[in-house]
């Protein structure tokens, strides 16, 4: 079974290509190389800095002293789910691989990718202090042109770089902007380092995970046994965000941890496979101007 296992594995490398195509977030991870492990397993430190501004100089005493105040913050990983799912037991290792392969790539696809990107969407959503616009339906590309440009005069004047500035907004309003005048739009877009569609089925303001345990259908509430996550009672549907790259603390930790083969699975003849989605999703406190978000009403 060794050899099987092995071959199995070598799966495991293609999965984080599979989050990487699917998912309309991934390109606002950040690299873990540049913090720190907390003293526990499920933190980071984050170094903050602070510093007095100018003063007056003086000709007879010369500069005045400022200081300087240099902190570490520790952070939580705050993204933490996860399943494990069965195949069958096989006669051909390479069928059972192949299994494997499709099942992991068709649950990442469809369950894993779509819940982490509305996860970090309401998250970045819920934030205090980010710029938010009024709220309420655009009805045509011009509407839509014109509260794009709203937003960045706003990154604009609270000095939020131009640089690294992500616009994620529906493909329903993007197609808007595509029906009006080309070179209007054109600009527009091209303000932006990098436009995605981000589909409405996973872009609101809250959600809500399902722990994957619970039925409370009898009780007029909701099966969680399904999994997964639903757009919150109180959630909102987003129109678009504007996303200072810089701005986020986004970090994730895409594993899959066991694969246990048929002979030692106590319950059933079949391949155990587990998969875990763990990781940070939050804004640093100084920079939440670097956020900018329009929702229905």
């Amino acid at each position: 079974m060794a050899n099987s296992i092995t071959l199995f594995k070598k799966y495991i490398d293609l999965l984080d290509e599979v989050y990487q195509n699917a998912s309309v977030t991934s390109a606002l991870d950040g690299d873990m190389t540049l913090v720190q492990m907390g003293a526990n397993t499920n933190e980071i430190v984050i170094p903050k800095i602070s510093m007095d501004g100018l003063a007056d100089y003086d000709r007879n005493g010369g500069y005045v002293h400022g200081d300087v105040t240099l902190t570490n913050e520790t952070v939580k990983f705050n993204y933490d789910r996860g399943r494990k799912f069965t195949v069958d037991a096989m006669d051909n290792e390479e069928t059972a691989g192949l299994a494997f392969g499709k099942l992991a790539a068709e649950f990442i696809r469809t369950k894993v990718v779509p819940e982490m990107d509305a996860f970090r969407f309401a998250t970045y959503a819920g934030t205090t202090g980010i710029s938010k616009a009024t709220a309420g339906t655009l009805a045509d590309g011009a509407a839509v042109l014109a509260a794009l440009v709203e937003a960045q005069n706003k990154m604009d004047e609270d000095e939020v770089p131009q640089e690294n500035r992500h616009l994620f907004i529906t493909p329903t309003l993007h197609n808007m902007i595509d029906a009006v005048d080309t070179t209007k739009s054109k600009e527009v877009l091209n303000s932006f380092a990098v436009v995605q569609k981000v589909p409405q089925s996973r872009f609101y303001t809250a959600i809500d995970l399902y722990d994957g345990k619970t039925d409370n259908s009898g009780a007029s509430g909701a099966n969680e046994k399904v999994g997964g996550f639903v757009k919150a009672s109180t959630g909102k549907d987003i129109n678009f965000m504007v996303i200072h790259k810089p701005a986020l603390l986004q970090y994730p930790k895409h594993t899959v941890n066991k694969v246990i083969s048929p002979d030692a699975n106590q319950d059933s003849d079949g391949w155990l496979f587990f998969y875990r989605a763990y990781g940070l999703a939050d804004v640093y406190e100084n920079k939440v101007a670097g956020i900018y978000l329009h929702h229905k009403a």
